[in-house]
């Protein structure tokens, strides 16, 4: 199978096509003599279209009080298909005249919400009871599985009988920072990546050298404004080396943040007639990692398991806390946690140079890329400041 069919074999657009309000971020190159640079698009039947000059930043369009409403409404200047710019996007050989993908968010911080399915807490428990050594990770699955896994799976954060089950593990010996988040009244709030450091649909995410135990982590990713509203979702690869996690939980911003290791996209669904925060709450993610060594893994997070709900998650990483003038998405955690062995002779699964990631849900389209090491992606440098230049300097601001 070639690269070009693989990527081929997953529809970038959602199960309903263009009926949906789909926001996104091109990059147009430079066209006679006229500068390129990062333009915001709107999604249409009749293709892709560059809004730019109605909302500079996706940031900005989503703090308008109708966003949906400003994307339907806006002219621009036609671009192409989105099968065309897709295909550029994952090309071999890019056509730099011609436009190509880029993550659907700016400005906005880039925050995510841990340990909140039952599974994954299971997950992180198990990380750093082997020490982050992916070879005792089955022995110990096993042993908490048997000892916690039922009570955690019944229990709602927060609660008295999440309280007892806390004092009860406290006594047995197996209380742990990941419990005190997983089923405590405050959730895991960190910050996966700075503003415009995420990399979007059809291009190379990244796992560090020095780590030996990774995973892709679907996620459903809520854009929320700067009012604390969420506005729409989108999808999300949580990049994670669970082996540096695992040793140490103060390891997690060098476990999550790494050159290329948050993706985002394709596109963001804004609200609408078509799509609600219910379907965010009923949302099926479908993972599929396909390897150059013929591994093929399968799996899936369903959000109507998540341990708090959406809203509550926004409300524990913004409000008179902490504020986001520019908006801010939050990666709201995964079911998947994958236990499948990959290597001969390791223990359970990792990442191979080479992997193609795909990220599916039906209401949200397909989020896909390739794995490769952070230190071979190209470096990021085009960051806020050299955004704020390139609008300025296309007359765009």
């Amino acid at each position: 199978m070639t690269d070009a069919h693989i990527w081929r074999q997953y529809p970038i657009l959602p199960d309903d096509g263009v009926s949906g309000t789909l926001l996104g971020r091109v990059w147009r190159p430079t066209q006679d003599d006229k500068p390129g640079g990062p333009s915001v698009v709107a999604v249409r039947a009749d293709g892709v279209f560059d809004i730019t000059r109605a909302a500079p930043t996706t940031s900005f369009l989503l703090n308008l009080p109708d966003p949906a409403a400003r994307i339907r409404n806006a002219a621009g200047e036609r671009l192409g298909t989105i099968e065309d710019i897709a295909a550029n996007t994952t090309a071999e050989k890019r056509d730099e005249s011609q436009p190509w993908l880029l993550a659907p968010i700016d400005l906005q911080a880039v925050k995510a919400a841990g340990v909140t399915f039952a599974v994954s807490l299971l997950e992180r428990l198990i990380e750093e009871q082997a020490k982050g050594d992916p070879s005792r990770a089955e022995g110990v699955r096993q042993e908490l599985s048997a000892a916690v896994g039922a009570d955690i799976a019944r229990v709602k954060p927060g609660s008295p009988q999440a309280e007892q089950l806390k004092q009860a593990l406290i006594k047995k010996g197996l209380w742990s920072p990941y419990l005190e988040v997983g089923i405590g009244p405050h959730a895991e709030i960190f910050t996966k990546a700075p503003p415009m450091a995420s990399v979007g649909y059809g291009v190379d995410v990244g796992i560090r050298a020095d780590s030996d135990w990774t995973n892709p982590e679907p996620e459903v990713v809520l854009v929320v404004n700067a009012r604390g509203e969420i506005v729409g979702a989108t999808l999300g690869n949580d990049v994670n080396l669970r082996d540096m996690e695992g040793r140490s939980a103060l390891l997690l911003g060098k476990a999550k943040d790494n050159n290329a290791s948050s993706a985002v996209g394709p596109f963001i669904r804004l609200f609408d007639r078509t799509f609600s925060l219910d379907d965010v709450r009923r949302a099926e993610v479908q993972l599929d990692v396909m390897g150059p060594d013929q591994f093929h893994l399968k799996g899936r997070s369903d959000l109507g398991q998540i341990s708090r709900d959406p809203t509550e998650l926004v409300s524990q990483a913004m409000g008179q806390h902490h504020q986001y003038p520019d908006g801010m998405v939050l990666y709201t955690g995964t079911l998947f946690a994958p236990t499948q062995p990959r290597l001969p002779g390791g223990a359970g699964f990792t990442h191979v140079l080479g992997d193609y990631v795909a990220i599916r849900s039906p209401k949200l389209g397909t989020l896909m890329n390739r794995v490769n090491r952070c230190d071979a992606i190209p470096p990021w440098t085009f960051g806020a400041g050299a955004l704020m230049q390139n609008l300025a300097a296309r007359g765009l601001l």
